[in-house]
């Protein structure tokens, strides 16, 4: 059984910063892609960022040059620095991970549970 944790939401002022993390545990054989989503209130669940094995990077537009993704592939996880945060960031930030649990299966998606974001102007 896989398991996807996130830890480090919380409440913070516009300008402030906060750093996600999410720790994949349980039966893995392989990591491929990580990434972060958000689920506002009212909307749709976003794509925030993501990052490959190989540490490729990609932001959505209206994060670039605030949140930074970075991995530790021998934990098997996953970070999102978020700087210089606005009140539109406020949502449920959710980790999520492409793996396999053996050599022979195949890539599935897994999904944390989700960490609370609120940003106050």
């Amino acid at each position: 059984q896989v398991q996807l944790v996130e830890s480090g939401g919380g409440m913070v002022q516009a300008e402030g910063s906060l750093r996600l993390s999410c720790a994949a545990s349980g039966r893995i054989h392989s990591i491929g892609t990580m990434a972060w989503y958000r689920q506002a209130p009212g909307k749709q669940r976003e794509l925030v960022a993501t990052m490959a094995v190989g540490g490729s990077a990609n932001y959505a537009d209206s994060v670039k040059g605030r949140f930074t993704i970075s991995r530790d592939n021998a934990k098997n996880a996953v970070y999102l620095q978020m700087n210089n945060l606005k009140p539109e960031d406020t949502g449920v930030y959710v980790c999520n991970a492409f793996l396999r649990i053996d050599t022979w299966s195949s890539w599935g998606q897994y999904w944390g549970q989700g960490t609370q974001v609120t940003v106050s102007s």
